[in-house]
């Protein structure tokens, strides 16, 4: 897998060498399976995958970005990554967080460290060296803790990053956790990571056993679960530890440098980690990269990593946040875990958007604590041997690139997806008379030929809706938990429904007439059958109804529109704000229309996304679906998030030429900070445009449209600065 712009995995085929259609359709088709892995991790405290490996794919859509910077800010917008956490349990009261809790990003490798050292100091216009502290990254949950007048009065889990769970009383247990602070300021938000030692962990399993109850899978699980009792009694049963490394809100700044910072933490009462180090630079911080790594198995509780912070905090408000993660800051994580097992087969799955994808059957093997026995391999090329170039991939001594068949030794590794990925093979191990795999030339679902693009790595089942299996799998997406999260309607139940005979369930909108059909059939009722009953078909239908009203930008997501994301989602809805505005602009929306002017202005939105979106529109099939769905709804619109108070909330504005103040990267981020919306190009919409100097043709376009241009201290002027 892919760890850097012009660095590879060994078995991964680098991003450089990714046209940009590749590029483009591998990132859409991760969204599912981040997704899932992000609500088993944050919100079920059942993760199905390790963190390492989670990163792994976070990596890989990063390494996208920036290999094909001309989609970076697109791709970056519609990135699955780009939630934080997941959306908050039930059984808790919610907690809005006054700042968000935010993720980081992740670095893989040495060079992906200097390369953060780099865009930090690019983005600051800077030459000199920044000091940077580099503590271990633990491997918890996170945390806030709120103090008012030297009181704790609240403690919320991160949730979704702006919504978490009330944890007070469960919280106030925790010995680490101070009750009361001196000298504090008036209000501060403590955040840190609550965790579980090594001997605390096993310990507790011990009286797990004895009180013939269930045991914990890792400290992690342990930690998290023991945190979310219900009862806080049980919770102050449970051995938890506390380190402080964060703040939120504060009234009074703790101190002007990050470490400084944590010190004063430390002086209040709070325990920090003594591994803590403040380093001059790259060098140092890969040092101490090190020595934590080495040290990792003796510390006494789980760490997953090493993070950087910029040292000076005038420096991290400069740098300031993209979406879900700071500027500032990044976690260098430490390496997956690989092994070797035989492959058993080869198995064709057809996606919702028609990929075919191939499915390594492999004889179950333990890789990083987790039994696995199946893998994706990618695509057919990965199979063969090569790239879409032709250029070989695992090369062998010659050069040559190594196939994988059926039968052969191969190695897995657990690299962030649903399933795991097939790495390398051993060819000493082949068995003799083994054929290569030959790809299917048509679905295996539906029996439509199965053809691929030019430039595209994926073959896709030409058969549309009619393949069951893309029906099927656009029907699990819709109900899926960020889509409408209908309960009771899960992926075994749209299986059900869509091979029933009696009370079929075909496109989204049959979900909305179910109760209707089920009342209309005088003998075959839904509570009759296997599975369910008047409880839970009452219940279901109950359910069902409550979906019929529906946020805007969650309703384009459960649209399952290739490239259009869950963030995506958010970004449309925020920009056109309700659905007849939606619909009249993207069913006008062709090349050279001011509709598609304005769709493919939106920052976040480039002509790959736009031009999907236009075609599902336009595509006859599609849009009769759409339109029977949205008939059954009511729609809520979308209000754009702004700084109230900020004279440039809500506007429109478009940067270009040479800025002199600061980076065009820090202009567009003090811009969206201050409720603006960013353009990447001029039209009608536009509010207003900063030029500097060499501006070209978007300095023409607003002089020609009548838009507002002024320069670079005027800007300055205007947002008062």
């Amino acid at each position: 897998m892919a760890m850097g712009v012009g660095m590879s995995e060994e078995g991964m085929r680098p991003v450089t060498e990714l046209s940009r259609t590749e590029a483009v359709a591998e990132w859409a088709d991760l969204v599912q399976a981040v997704l899932a892995a992000n609500q088993a991790y944050h919100r079920d405290d059942a993760p199905m995958i390790s963190d390492a490996d989670y990163d792994r794919m976070k990596r890989r859509l990063a390494a996208l970005e920036a290999a094909f910077p001309d989609i970076e800010a697109a791709m970056n917008q519609q990135s699955p990554t780009s939630m934080v956490g997941a959306a908050p349990a039930e059984g808790f009261g919610k907690v809005a967080h006054r700042l968000r809790m935010l993720s980081l990003e992740n670095a893989f490798s040495d060079e992906e460290v200097t390369e953060f050292d780099e865009r930090v100091r690019r983005f600051l216009g800077l030459h000199d060296a920044v000091a940077y502290t580099a503590e271990p990254k633990i491997d918890g949950l996170s945390l806030s803790l709120r103090y008012e007048a030297g009181r704790l009065v609240q403690a919320a889990t991160r949730g979704d990053g702006e919504i978490g769970e009330n944890v007070t009383e469960n919280a106030r247990t925790i010995h680490d956790i101070p009750q009361s602070l001196t000298s504090a300021p008036a209000v501060l938000e403590v955040r840190g990571e609550v965790y579980m030692s090594h001997a605390d962990f096993a310990a507790l399993n011990q009286r797990q056993v004895a009180a013939g109850e269930k045991t914990f899978a890792n400290p992690r699980n342990a930690a998290a679960g023991s945190l979310r009792q219900l009862d806080a009694g049980i919770t102050a049963n449970r051995p938890l530890r506390f380190f402080a490394y964060a703040w939120g809100e504060v009234s009074d700044p703790l101190a002007t440098t990050q470490a400084a910072a944590i010190a004063r933490l430390k002086a209040l009462g709070f325990q920090t980690n003594p591994l803590t180090m403040l380093c001059a630079g790259p060098e140092e911080m890969l040092a101490h990269y090190r020595e934590i790594e080495s040290q990792r198995a003796t510390l006494g509780y789980d760490i997953d990593g090493v993070v950087y912070k910029v040292n000076d905090l005038a420096l991290q408000a400069r740098l300031g946040f993209r979406s879900t993660t700071p500027r500032w800051a990044i976690a260098h994580k430490f390496p997956a875990e690989l092994a070797w097992t035989e492959l058993l087969g080869i198995d064709i799955q057809v996606g919702r958007t028609g990929a075919l994808s191939p499915v390594a059957r492999l004889q179950p093997v333990t890789v990083g604590g987790v039994v696995v026995s199946n893998a994706t391999l990618h695509n057919e090329d990965y199979i063969a041997g090569r790239d879409s170039k032709g250029n070989p991939i695992r090369p062998d001594e010659n050069g040559v690139g190594k196939d994988i068949c059926v039968g052969d030794w191969v190695q897995v590794y657990r690299a962030g997806d649903v399933i795991p990925k097939v790495a390398d093979v051993d060819l000493d191990r082949r068995k003799i008379g083994v054929e290569p795999y030959v790809f299917p030339q048509v679905c295996p679902e539906c029996g439509s030929s199965a053809h691929r693009e030019p430039g595209d790595s994926v073959r896709r089942c030409t058969g549309g809706l009619i393949c069951p299996a893309q029906a099927v799998e656009r029907l699990k997406h819709f109900v899926s938990r960020n889509a409408f999260d209908i309960e009771g309607l899960g992926a075994k139940q749209v299986e059900m429904f869509f091979k029933d005979t009696r009370l079929p369930v075909k496109t989204p909108a049959d979900i909305f007439t179910l109760a209707e059909r089920d009342a209309a059939n005088p003998l075959q009722k839904l509570k009759n059958r296997d599975g369910f009953g008047d409880v839970s078909t009452t219940k279901l239908f109950a359910a069902i109804e409550a979906k019929r009203t529906i946020p805007l930008d969650r309703l384009l997501f459960s649209l399952g529109i290739r490239h259009v994301g869950e963030v995506a989602a958010g970004l449309l809805a925020r920009h056109y704000s309700n659905w007849p505005v939606f619909e009249a602009s993207i069913t006008h929306a062709t090349p050279g229309t001011p509709e598609w002017a304005d769709l493919t202005a939106i920052d976040g939105v480039g002509t790959v996304m736009a031009q999907s979106l236009v075609e599902a529109f336009q595509n006859p099939a599609e849009r009769a679906a759409i339109d029977a769905l949205v008939a059954q709804l009511q729609v809520q619109p979308v209000v754009a998030r702004g700084a109230v108070d900020s004279p440039v909330a809500g506007k429109t504005v478009v940067f270009t030429g040479t800025l002199e103040k600061m980076t065009r990267a820090e202009a567009k981020a003090r811009a969206e900070a201050l409720g603006a919306k960013v353009a990447g190009s001029v039209s009608a919409k536009t509010d207003l445009v900063i030029a500097g100097p060499g501006a070209g043709s978007k300095a023409k376009d607003a002089e020609r449209l009548g838009v507002a241009l002024i320069d670079e201290d005027a800007w300055l002027r205007l947002i008062g600065e």
